[in-house]
């Protein structure tokens, strides 16, 4: 069944539904120090020590009996619930991540914040929120980030003092330390789902319209070249990955990221991802070399987790010779912002270009850009399907197909608005129409 019979089935229609929001939460006092810490240090030292002399590996709850036989011996008694807790946290500490390993495994937090010992933010639901837990101090904070780091092969000190990093389950991470983080080391985590949503989630979630819905399906069904646009946590990655699941099944998909976050579930897909300099400054990969090799690997699509620089050119010119139905994600906060940094990253290229020529490159390249925006309220909306029509004298010009009109807030702050189509029927219908794909007029339909 395709979407559109899902979605006529489900009788849906583009007005974004109100949903109940619970009550805000009044904000949560500071964490309070953990008066177990030098408790949980000295056992965890100890656990350490034992865990050498031992052959083979150790299971999580080897380590944990461990731990409790020395927690018995340094305190005599405990309540039952500081005990267990005392013992999660040793073992996290032992075989996970520290204080952050609860939050690593809570669905529902999708970035951890890490400041600094007393201070550790969590976005939750899209809001964010003071997390009830606390480091020792700058050096453990510090412990945990070399943890991350060092199966990586990469260090972290005062002569590198930034670092990118991925979790095994695909988490992304940054840590930067003093000299140049003033108070202290400073620790971000971008969660990722570990099932990719899909355009069924966008719309529970009302990220989009179902209209919007049936016609992104086809502008990739299609082959058009889509660029979504968005601010930093707007949701881009989640739509880029959605829009990749529509490519269909046989044909070959290149994917080319800084840090690997796309998955998709086509049997035939190559992932590459840059690599950073090592140690001595050598040995860098960057996406703009993937992005080239990409072109001699007989590619059928070529994703890009996002431009930033030189890359746009060579990422231009490949959808400019044969290579439609690209994707790829940009930070900007309208179309025509994207447009603009798009010619800004071609500059970077180091190529002398007149500006007439960039647009020309763009104009002919680009199809349809997704404006995507993180909203007041913590929601995120896919606020402009904007189509790429093509040059008039020096300028791009752009059409709207689909907006979010935003009409104000509720009593719970909940901002309200609704999906709405333009109207305009793109001109790419007669491209949709060659490849098999024929859209129903009502999608277009300007409801009254």
């Amino acid at each position: 069944m395709s979407l559109l019979e899902k979605l006529q089935k489900a009788g849906a229609k583009n007005v974004v539904p109100e949903k109940k929001v619970e009550e805000g939460k009044a904000p949560s006092p500071p964490p309070q120090k953990d008066q177990y810490s030098r408790l949980k240090m000295n056992i965890h030292q100890k656990l350490i020590e034992k865990v050498e002399k031992l052959d083979g590996d150790i299971l999580q709850e080897k380590i944990s009996l461990l731990a409790g036989e020395m927690l018995d011996q340094e305190v005599t008694f405990l309540p039952k619930g500081e005990r267990e807790k005392i013992l999660r946290e040793i073992v996290a500490e032992a075989v996970g991540y520290g204080p952050i390993h609860p939050l690593l495994l809570d669905d529902e937090i999708s970035e951890i914040m890490v400041n600094g010992p007393e201070q550790v933010y969590i976005e939750r639901k899209g809001k964010l929120e003071r997390a009830e837990i606390v480091f020792r101090d700058d050096a453990h904070i510090l412990h945990i980030i070399e943890k991350i780091v060092a199966p990586l092969g990469r260090r972290i000190d005062e002569s590198v003092p930034m670092v990118d990093a991925r979790l095994p389950d695909g988490s992304r991470v940054n840590a930067i330390i003093p000299p140049l983080a003033l108070k202290g080391p400073a620790l971000t985590i971008r969660k990722f789902s570990h099932d990719p949503l899909t355009i069924e989630n966008l719309l529970d979630y009302h990220t989009l319209s179902p209209e919007m819905a049936i016609f992104l399906e086809a502008t990739v069904g299609g082959k058009l070249n889509i660029i979504v646009s968005g601010g930093t946590g707007s949701g881009k990655t989640t739509t880029l990955n959605v829009l990749s699941a529509f490519i269909p099944e046989g044909e070959r998909i290149v994917t080319i990221e800084d840090a690997a976050e796309i998955k998709l579930k086509q049997s035939h897909v190559v992932t590459l991802e840059a690599r950073p300099a090592n140690i001595e400054g050598r040995g860098a990969v960057t996406i703009r070399e993937l992005v080239r090799n990409s072109l001699r690997m007989r590619p059928d699509r070529i994703v890009v987790g996002e431009v930033r620089g030189g890359e746009a050119l060579d990422m231009l010119q490949a959808m400019n010779t044969g290579h439609d139905g690209s994707l790829t994600t940009g930070h900007a906060n309208t179309p025509r912002d994207m447009l603009s940094r798009l010619e800004t990253m071609v500059l970077m290229a180091g190529m002398d270009l007149p500006i007439r020529a960039i647009r020309e490159q763009i104009s002919s390249a680009i199809d349809v850009i997704i404006q995507q925006s993180r909203l007041r309220d913590g929601t995120r909306k896919i606020t402009h399907i904007t189509e790429v029509q093509g040059m008039e004298g020096d300028t791009i010009v752009l059409q709207d197909v689909f907006l979010f009109r935003q009409e104000g807030a509720d009593e719970q702050g909940k901002v309200t608005g609704c999906f709405k189509p333009t109207g305009i029927r793109p001109k790419f219908m007669s491209r949709l129409a060659s490849a098999g794909i024929n859209l129903h007029p009502e999608v277009f339909a300007i409801p009254f």
